[in-house]
């Protein structure tokens, strides 16, 4: 069997988020039928991590197992070829037959962009969160800081639905989802930046919990809202409670931008 790596770009916007779902589209059931018409081969393509509907990436990680010999450069164009137009496969290479795209990752770079003039383009409304009310940026910027460092990232965690998890207590249901490394996780780089017409926030760390960039983001806007204090970060990482922290930013603003792994990349970001 051989490991073959495959890095990923899409446009998240047909999709119901990357799981096979019955009755959606997802990014990995497209790959998954696409691998299929190729190798002729039934396999499972797991990736670094899910991605939300509506979410997009620029550097996604995926792994599959297969039996075929088809050299890897037939096997990207290959691929291209029967992918929707909206996935890319930008790099194929074999891999050791040990790594896991999920589990040998150690860095993740995700970007934010919120579209701040009156009128957004046409072109770029699935792309960007247009919002072009007023906000106090520079508190936005300065309390983007205080996500970095390792925490328990509780209050930024979506609560996992009844359904998942037969649990009647929210707090127990996540603890019961996260397994034994839980909430807490190393963010090594947070920052939040004017980049002409865009606000733009870059965050990497070891590892994002379900949601957590959104509800950071939107515990920002909160901030520049005035609605809460710049220095209330660390209090609200204290309160372990999906409550203290408020509301999520829409998916379509989120990019997945690259993953990292040992011997690859740099760690504190890119």
């Amino acid at each position: 069997m051989r490991t073959i790596r495959l890095t990923l770009s899409y446009d998240g916007t047909e999709f119901h988020g990357w799981q096979v779902q019955p009755g959606y589209v997802t990014l990995q059931q497209c790959l998954t039928d696409a691998i299929d018409r190729v190798l002729h081969e039934q396999v499972v393509v797991h990736a670094s991590g899910r991605t939300d509907a509506g979410v997009h990436a620029l550097g996604q990680v995926a792994h599959i197992r297969i039996e075929a010999r088809l050299p890897i450069e037939n096997l990207q164009k290959a691929l291209n070829t029967v992918l929707p137009r909206s996935i890319r496969v930008v790099a194929v290479q074999e891999a050791a037959a040990g790594f896991h795209a999920r589990r040998s990752a150690i860095g993740k770079l995700y970007r934010y962009r919120m579209y701040r003039q009156p009128v957004c383009p046409p072109f770029l409304r699935n792309y960007v969160f247009h919002y072009p009310y007023r906000l106090d940026e520079a508190s936005m910027m300065a309390a983007a800081r205080d996500f970095e460092g390792e925490h328990d990232f509780t209050s930024f965690a979506a609560t996992p639905e009844r359904g998942r998890v037969d649990i009647d207590d929210p707090a127990a249901r996540l603890a019961a989802t996260l397994g034994e490394r839980g909430a807490v996780r190393r963010v090594c780089r947070s920052e939040l930046v004017r980049l002409g017409d865009e606000l733009v926030y870059e965050v990497y760390g070891d590892g994002f919990l379900h949601h957590m960039v959104r509800n950071m983001m939107g515990f920002l806007i909160e901030i520049g809202h005035g609605k809460r204090s710049a220095g209330e970060v660390p209090q609200v990482l204290a309160a372990r409670s999906r409550a203290a922290a408020g509301r999520t930013a829409p998916a379509c603003g989120l990019y997945l931008v690259c993953v990292d792994y040992p011997g690859e990349g740099v760690e504190e970001g890119k």
